[in-house]
C-alpha cells in the first residue's frame, strides 16, 4: 500500500477542514469583536445618559436652592416692612413672585429628586407656605390666633436652618464633601443664612 497515496486525500481533507475552520473562526472572532464593541457603545451611552441625569439633577437642585432662598429672603423683607409699618407693595410685589417661581421649580422638583431630598424639599417648601401664609394675614389685617410678626421671625430662623438641612441633603446626594459651617472670624459661632 502506497503511503503517499493514501495520505493525500487526508491531507486535503485536513487543509479542507482547516481552511473551513479558519473561516469560522475567523467570524466567530468578528462577531465577538462586534459584540465586544457593542458592548462598550452601550456601556458608554449609560455612562453618558447617567451623566446628563446626574447634570439635570445637579441644576434642579441648583434651582431649587435658590428659589428657596429667593422666596425666604422675600419673606424676610416683607416681614422687615411690616414690622416697620413700611408700605408694603414692593416687597409684597417680590414675595409673590418669589413665591410663584419656588412652585414652578418645586413642581419640576417633584418629578426628579430621589425621596430623601424630596421629602426635606416638601417640608421647606410647607414651612414656606406657613410663613407666608401668616404674613398675608397680617398684611391684611386678618390675623388667626397666634399669627403675630414674633412667630413669623421664629418661623423665619427655623426656615434658614431648614434649608441648610436641605442643602445638606442635596449635597450628599450628589456626592459633594459636606461644607463647613462658616462663623464670624474668631467665634466659632455659624453665621445666619
Amino acid at each position: 500500500m502506497d503511503v503517499n497515496g493514501a495520505g493525500a486525500p487526508v491531507a486535503a481533507a485536513v487543509g479542507v477542514a482547516g481552511t473551513l475552520l479558519s473561516a469560522l473562526l475567523t467570524q466567530r472572532a468578528a462577531a465577538r469583536g462586534r459584540r465586544r464593541e457593542q458592548e462598550r457603545a452601550e456601556r458608554a451611552e449609560r455612562v453618558r445618559a447617567r451623566a446628563r441625569e446626574d447634570e439635570e439633577r445637579r441644576a434642579c437642585y441648583v434651582a431649587l436652592n435658590t428659589a428657596s432662598r429667593q422666596y425666604l429672603a422675600a419673606l424676610t423683607d416683607h416681614l422687615y416692612a411690616l414690622a416697620r409699618a413700611e408700605d408694603p407693595r414692593a416687597v409684597r410685589q417680590r414675595l409673590t413672585e418669589a413665591r410663584d417661581l419656588h412652585r414652578d421649580v418645586y413642581a419640576e422638583a417633584q418629578v426628579r429628586l430621589p425621596d430623601p431630598v424630596l421629602a426635606l424639599a416638601g417640608e421647606v417648601t410647607r414651612a414656606l407656605g406657613t410663613a407666608y401664609g401668616r404674613l398675608r394675614r397680617l398684611d391684611d389685617g386678618v390675623p388667626r390666633p397666634g399669627d403675630s410678626l414674633d412667630a413669623v421671625r421664629a418661623e423665619i430662623d427655623a426656615l434658614w436652618e431648614r434649608l441648610r438641612e436641605l442643602r445638606g441633603g442635596m449635597r450628599a446626594d450628589l456626592g459633594a464633601p459636606r461644607a463647613p459651617r462658616p462663623g464670624p472670624p474668631g467665634t466659632g459661632r455659624p453665621l445666619r443664612r
